[in-house]
């Protein structure tokens, strides 16, 4: 929507346009292979496609609106909303420590400093809580350092336990996931330090623990077949590979984009980690359903997923003492 435009107004062809030229300026100069876009404002919806699946020349088939990706981290909202359901239904409450349920995470030691190694520690001042992994604060998560100079960012890396870039899946199912994690300190106290990702992760094993069913039977019976997420999931099964696309990289130096993931690789079969932080595929329409769910606090059709009150609490911006403030979800 233009500035100064009425908020009754519809879409704006201008705004629109300036869009699809801009996006397809990443196709153009070989950025992306292709990509889909799309904007929404009630009852007036637009998408885009633009470019082909990978880049595999003129045999290449076209990006379509129900082309499906890999969302990476639009995972995590999701995962957000399936633990605020299970807050609703009190399998879960937000500031009880995980203990219960992840005894792997119980009786936490800290590293008295993030660089400095793995047996320097000091016991955690209090447990992890539900409310530390939604907010990122539990203590551990990505760290923008070198292997060689943090053990701990080494260690994680050796364990296999969600470091490695996206996307590559994680090879150890949920139970020998969170043990690995639990065999290391924590970087910083709970609750002292905003990390990205690795919460959402945690959450995922949260989920399927207090839920009493795999992570992905949760998502598909609670949130993606209620919203009608038809093509939302962990992989993408063999009748629908021929709409999902390649991932690449674009590398800088060559101005080329590297293959990463091919349409038939590791999204082609079942994970043996559903990642809650970045693991999910999906559509434009798909995720469509999702966001307007949101937007209306809760709400789809006459149905309710979550109360408003969770939808709020994901919207507010928390504070840590070693970051700038930053939001829930």
């Amino acid at each position: 929507m233009l500035r100064g435009q009425p908020m009754n107004a519809a879409l704006s062809s201008t705004a629109l346009r300036h869009l699809r030229d801009v996006m397809s300026g990443y196709v153009e100069r070989s950025e992306v292979p292709g990509l889909v876009t799309l904007v929404s404002r009630r009852d007036e919806t637009n998408a885009d496609a633009l470019g082909k699946r990978s880049t595999g020349g003129a045999g290449s088939q076209s990006v379509c609106r129900d082309t499906i990706f890999r969302i990476a981290s639009m995972t995590k909202p999701i995962t957000a909303i399936a633990t605020m359901i299970l807050v609703e239904e009190s399998k879960l409450h937000l500031d009880e420590p995980v203990d219960r349920l992840l005894p792997e995470l119980a009786n936490r030691n800290v590293l008295k400093r993030v660089d400095g190694p793995l047996d320097d520690t000091v016991p955690a001042r209090r447990s992890i809580t539900v409310r530390d992994l939604l907010t990122f604060q539990l203590g551990l998560g990505f760290l923008l350092a070198p292997p060689d100079t943090h053990p701990i960012v080494k260690a994680m890396y050796e364990r296999q336990v969600g470091v490695t870039p996206f996307p590559a899946q994680m090879p150890h199912p949920p139970d020998e996931w969170i043990r690995r994690l639990g065999t290391l300190p924590l970087m910083y106290q709970p609750g002292e330090s905003w990390l990205y990702n690795t919460g959402s992760d945690v959450l995922g094993v949260l989920i399927a623990r207090a839920a009493g069913r795999p992570l992905e039977t949760f998502f598909r019976e609670r949130i993606f077949e209620p919203l009608g997420m038809k093509d939302t999931s962990f992989y993408v099964p063999a009748g629908k590979l021929d709409r999902f696309v390649s991932c690449y990289s674009f590398n800088p130096q060559t101005k080329k984009l590297d293959l990463i993931d091919p349409q038939n690789g590791q999204w082609s079969r079942s994970p043996a980690f559903p990642s809650g932080a970045s693991g999910l595929v999906s559509t434009v329409d798909d995720y469509l359903e999702f966001a307007r769910m949101m937007l209306n606090k809760g709400t789809f059709g006459q149905k309710r997923l979550v109360g408003a009150s969770s939808i709020e609490m994901m919207g507010r911006r928390i504070s840590c003492p070693r970051t700038s403030n930053r939001w829930v979800a």
